[in-house]
């Protein structure tokens, strides 16, 4: 008797369950909506899926957002429209500069040729101080091409062979570390051992006794300050 109920339950349990996929399959047949509601597990696993991939969205989106703050904002100094009007695009204007290493943004910038020139290896082969530059976090007093023009002719000849004052000068223009504007005031340490003065705020700065033309500048691992004079350690 047992073994018969139990296969009277077996059949009654099939016949059940056929009945009851005949009734989805009607249901399924009528509208493509009351498909998706007969099956709302489905549904689930696409919402999961949907939710990294919102998340994945939404970084890019926050990267964008940093990317685009205006590496202009915190500019100083009186010649920074003019800069701005003579390079306004390209890897040599404010916002390109923003997007490299210090010794690459000042190659690409039209008034700092000279400089670039002293720390690559073209004034004097012997120094070469790009890597170095690049490699680390700095605040550069940069000297524009017309700062160099003050330079006695005879100066600029003893610098193409005496390999140990170029460094010694160039060096000084570098301090470890940046200085954003508002700080800037007050003096610095520098790579060459001696010290630079910042006096002044706002447009107003001096550094011994160059005027700031533009400071602030933003490169990848360094804060420029454009300079109107090439300073001489002390």
């Amino acid at each position: 008797m047992q073994t018969f109920k139990r296969t009277t339950f077996t059949v009654a349990g099939v016949a059940a369950a056929a009945l009851l996929s005949l009734t989805a399959c009607g249901g399924s047949g009528s509208t493509s909506g009351s498909s998706a509601s007969s099956a709302p597990m489905a549904s689930s696993p696409s919402s999961s899926m949907a939710s990294p991939s919102s998340s994945a969205m939404a970084s890019p989106s926050a990267s964008s957002t940093a990317a685009s703050m205006d590496p202009a904002a915190n500019l100083v100094g009186p010649g920074c429209a003019a800069y701005a009007k003579q390079v306004p695009t390209g890897a040599g204007s404010v916002e390109g500069m923003a997007l490299d290493p210090v010794a690459v943004a000042a190659s690409n910038n039209p008034i700092l040729t000279t400089l670039t020139a002293a720390v690559s290896g073209k004034l004097n082969p012997k120094v070469d101080l790009v890597d170095t530059l690049n490699g680390g976090e700095f605040t550069v007093f940069a000297p524009v091409d017309d700062a160099f023009k003050k330079i006695d002719a005879a100066t600029i000849d003893t610098l193409k062979t005496d390999d140990a004052l170029l460094s010694k000068i160039l060096t000084y223009h570098v301090v470890p570390g940046q200085i954003t504007p508002d700080k800037i005031a007050g003096t610095h340490a520098t790579v060459e051992g001696g010290s630079v003065t910042v006096t002044g705020s706002g447009d107003n700065l001096k550094v011994d006794n160059a005027n700031v033309i533009c400071g602030g500048v933003k490169t990848k691992n360094a804060t420029v300050y454009l300079v109107d004079s090439v300073l001489m350690p002390k």
